[in-house]
């Protein structure tokens, strides 16, 4: 008994550090792993610290190599470099959560190269021209102010990387508004989108040098759309009701955002 324990031991032991190997030379390249093994065996000594509930930290380990000099995420000139994002959850949600998160870390230039969606999960990949390759650790934390975690990274190979992404408690980084609280919105380079789960009406009144034509879209916790409210006439002030299940609400205009540049001004009324 004993020794079927022991062999059992050996047998996950010997497993874990080849799946640590093999996650290291995937990310650095073998070329570069051969290069610095017997660096790399001293830095990862602790094999099982690279462990969560038996699952690889990808996350950890790429922390490791880059304090360690180990992993170049530069070229050497601007190059275009593919990442796929995939998950589990809702589509238009996911999407919409990755494009916040790319346009946070500077990101506002891509180009959506495939989606594709099964009865497992779906996957998305953007097309980046930079001069360095997205940090995983500043995607970790970009991620984090939105719920989600990263589950696993690839790197397929020099310019293509692949991240799994769990957004079981996924929520938009976005404006939260509460019950007789007033805010102005401005400066539209995009949509406006606001947090309006906690109230039961909004008023909104268009500010000085608008020309306001509403386009109103209502969002579950989801973001799945619940319904659209669209005014072909110049507004200046107009109060809507939030169905019980709207958590987001995104503000724009019919025709363009120049309409809305003066910005708006929001007040919350009543409380779910």
């Amino acid at each position: 008994m004993v020794r079927v324990l022991l062999l059992t031991t050996l047998f996950f032991a010997s497993l874990n550090a080849s799946l640590l190997t093999s996650k290291i030379e995937s990310l650095i390249g073998k070329d570069n792993y051969a290069k610095n093994r017997s660096f790399i065996k001293i830095i990862f000594s602790d094999e099982k610290s690279y462990y969560s509930n038996s699952s690889l930290d990808s996350v950890k380990v790429i922390e490791t190599l880059k304090e360690n000099g180990l992993l170049n995420l530069f070229f050497k000139k601007p190059k275009t470099f593919e990442i796929t994002f995939s998950t589990n959850g809702v589509p238009l949600f996911f999407v919409k959560l990755m494009s916040d998160t790319l346009r946070s870390m500077g990101y506002y230039r891509y180009i959506t190269k495939s989606s594709n969606l099964n009865s497992s999960e779906f996957s998305w990949t953007v097309a980046i021209k930079s001069e360095y390759a997205t940090d995983p650790l500043s995607l970790r934390k970009e991620l984090a102010k939105r719920g989600c975690s990263i589950v696993d990274i690839e790197r397929i190979s020099g310019d293509k990387w692949h991240y799994s992404i769990d957004m079981r408690y996924a929520k938009l980084k976005t404006k939260k508004i509460l019950q007789d609280e007033v805010k102005i919105l401005k400066h539209a380079n995009q949509d406006y989108w606001v947090d309006v789960s906690k109230i039961k009406k909004l008023t909104i009144w268009s500010l000085k040098g608008n020309t306001w034509y509403p386009y109103i879209s209502y969002y579950d916790k989801h973001m799945r759309l619940l319904k659209v409210y669209k005014r072909d006439h110049k507004t200046w002030q107009i109060t809507i009701n939030l169905p019980q299940e709207c958590v987001y609400v995104k503000l724009s205009d019919l025709y363009s955002l120049k309409n809305i540049k003066g910005g708006l001004k929001l007040k919350a009324i009543g409380q779910k």
